[in-house]
């Protein structure tokens, strides 16, 4: 199925998703990976040779997590390959998988792997046609434990404390759970203002599997996309709205991204994993990455990532956003525009440049298999 070229559109940086222009997903018979294309341009950066095709438009949707990273990425991008338009609408992760499957977009962000039992590994194999859907992870966000509350500028929390604050079980800031892991603290008696993502969300889903994993039992709801009825607090949709909704209340709580509790300027909790209160820092989140497992086959990516870990000087609350790509079935030229977008979001310099605004790049092991996964769509 031949689909339409679109025209680049000049200075746009990937902020509404147009699904009437987006490249449909269809069989093809041709490989923009060849190398010696006569229209295409290659082009080398970050140490890698990039080959951008004819150029076109890429639309993409999904996760909030990494709205930032992307949009640094596309804006790098625009100077390696001007003729390749990326937009990028951050609607969450859940959003961003049905797009995906319905063929709206041409790649997906969501902050975990596509879900067999939820009938999404099926859903993407159908539309891809030509081969299953990888997940590649991307993106290393960091999930902070914000908080406002004047005159505490540290604050430590672990697991189970951190699971009957978001459960209502503790509800104002002095509790004696609060103050035993903050020893020589003043915390103030203010009631704890809990906020949580009231959209579908990958960030609840890696949140809740950290809680459901490390906290001893005290948080016993299945992880999922969705907050759970016996947590407690005020929805707010997207990752700025809850880092909006901590920002303007005093005493108020959120899990986000790193990244946004940085650029709204919160505190950020100490998390104690078992082995001492740990630093939310690149090197703490590299060090908690580098233990996930693979659960993926072959250039399927898939991690699973240890919540519980106590090794020391690794931070638990981790999330990795995958792009979710077909391995074939797009048109040879969506297909390059992937390949050559991804190829520079995962290059060293644009994962390294990641960390200044709230992000931890790839560990090095997990970067190399990314970008030969990149190299093997066809």
């Amino acid at each position: 199925m031949k689909v339409r070229q679109l025209a680049r559109q000049t200075g746009l940086v990937g902020l509404v998703l147009v699904s009437s222009l987006a490249l449909a997903a269809c069989g093809s018979d041709n490989n923009a990976g060849d190398e010696g294309t006569a229209d295409s341009a290659a082009v080398t950066a970050g140490g890698s040779d990039i080959e951008c095709g004819e150029g076109g438009t890429l639309n993409a949707e999904g996760s909030s997590a990494q709205k930032n990273a992307i949009e640094q990425a596309i804006a790098s991008f625009e100077e390696v390959c001007p003729d390749i338009t990326v937009n990028y609408n951050p609607t969450g992760s859940g959003a961003g998988i049905t797009q995906f499957t319905a063929g709206q977009v041409e790649f997906a962000g969501s902050d975990s792997a596509l879900n067999a039992d939820k009938g999404e590994v099926e859903a993407a194999q159908a539309r891809c046609e030509a081969g299953p859907a990888w997940n590649i992870p991307m993106v290393t966000g960091p999930i902070a434990v914000a908080y406002n509350l004047e005159g505490v500028d540290e604050l430590v929390l672990d697991a189970a404390t951190t699971a009957k604050i978001f459960r209502g079980e503790i509800t104002t800031w002095n509790d004696p759970a609060i103050a035993a892991l903050n020893e020589g603290a003043t915390l103030p008696g203010d009631e704890i203002h809990v906020f949580f993502r009231s959209d579908e969300s990958g960030t609840t889903d890696n949140f809740t599997k950290y809680l459901n994993a490390a906290s001893g039992g005290v948080w016993t709801d299945p992880n999922g996309k969705s907050w759970p009825s016996s947590g407690v607090g005020e929805g707010r949709e997207k990752s700025a709205g809850v880092s909006e909704g901590v920002k303007t209340t005093a005493g108020g709580i959120t899990y986000v991204e790193w990244s946004y509790a940085k650029d709204n300027d919160l505190g950020i909790a100490q998390i104690d994993n078992g082995s001492g209160p740990i630093e939310l820092t690149a090197e703490t989140v590299a060090t908690s990455v580098a233990t996930a497992e693979r659960v993926g086959e072959g250039n399927d990516l898939a991690l699973k990532l240890d919540y519980a870990t106590q090794e020391e000087g690794a931070y638990p609350i981790v999330l990795v956003t995958y792009e979710i790509v077909c391995s074939a079935g797009l048109d040879e030229a969506a297909t390059a525009g992937v390949k050559a977008f991804l190829t520079h979001f995962a290059s060293p310099e644009v994962q390294e440049g990641l960390v200044e605004i709230g992000y931890a790049p790839l560990p090095e092991d997990v970067q190399t298999d990314v970008l030969a996964a990149i190299e093997a769509i066809a």
